[in-house]
C-alpha cells in the first residue's frame, strides 16, 4: 500500500518534524497569578463578593483573560501537532479548534469534544487504551465550568492540568509505533 507521506504506518512520528508542545508550566502561573489576583481583590473590595455581576478591577480581570487566552494558544497546538503527525488527514482544524472555544453556547460541548477526540487519537495509535475519551472530556468540560462559573484562578489550574495529562499521553502515542490496523478475518 502507498502511502501519501511515503512511510509506513509503523514507524513513530520523527520528534523533528512535529511543532513544539504548548508549555503547560505557562498555564499554571497564569492559573496562580489569576488566584492571587482574586484573593487581592477580595480583601482589597470585599463588595466584589457580594454582588453577583460587579466589574472587576484590572489586575483581577487581566491574568483571567491572558489564561483564557493562552488556553486557546495550548489548543490550536494540540491541533497543530495532531494535523502535522496525521499528514493534514486530522478533521479539525488548529484555527477552528481555537475559535470554537469563543462561540458562547457551543463552547461548552466544544472543550468536551476536542479533548475527546485527542483522546481518541492518541488510543488509535497505541496498541492498548491509554486515555478514557468519555472522562478526558468530561475533565476538562468540569475544568472549563468551574473556570467561567465558580473560581477563574482554580478553573484554569484545574484546566492545564487536564491540559498537561493530555500533552503527556499524545507525545507517549506519537514517540511509539503505530498499532497495526487489524488484519482481515481468515477466509474472509
Amino acid at each position: 500500500m502507498d502511502w501519501p507521506n511515503g512511510e509506513s504506518p509503523t514507524q513513530p512520528v520523527p520528534p523533528a518534524a512535529l511543532p513544539p508542545f504548548p508549555r503547560i508550566w505557562v498555564g499554571y502561573v497564569l492559573g496562580i497569578a489569576t488566584f492571587i489576583a482574586e484573593i487581592v481583590a477580595a480583601s482589597l473590595h470585599p463588595e466584589l463578593l457580594k454582588e453577583p455581576f460587579s466589574v472587576p478591577p484590572l489586575y483581577l480581570f487581566l491574568p483571567g483573560f491572558i489564561c483564557l487566552v493562552y488556553w486557546m494558544v495550548c489548543a490550536y497546538e494540540f491541533h497543530l501537532i495532531l494535523k502535522q503527525a496525521t499528514s493534514g488527514a486530522h478533521a479539525i482544524s488548529p484555527l477552528r479548534a481555537a475559535w470554537f472555544h469563543l462561540i458562547p453556547v457551543f463552547s461548552l460541548y466544544w472543550v468536551f469534544k476536542w479533548p475527546r477526540e485527542l483522546a481518541r487519537f492518541v488510543n488509535g495509535r497505541l496498541p492498548v487504551p491509554l486515555m478514557h475519551p468519555g472522562r478526558t472530556g468530561l475533565a476538562v468540560f468540569i475544568a472549563f465550568v468551574i473556570f467561567l462559573f465558580l473560581d477563574r484562578g482554580f478553573g484554569m489550574i484545574l484546566l492545564f492540568w487536564a491540559a498537561s495529562r493530555l500533552s503527556r499521553c499524545l507525545r507517549f502515542a506519537l514517540e511509539a509505533p503505530p498499532a497495526s490496523p487489524p488484519s482481515p478475518l481468515p477466509f474472509s
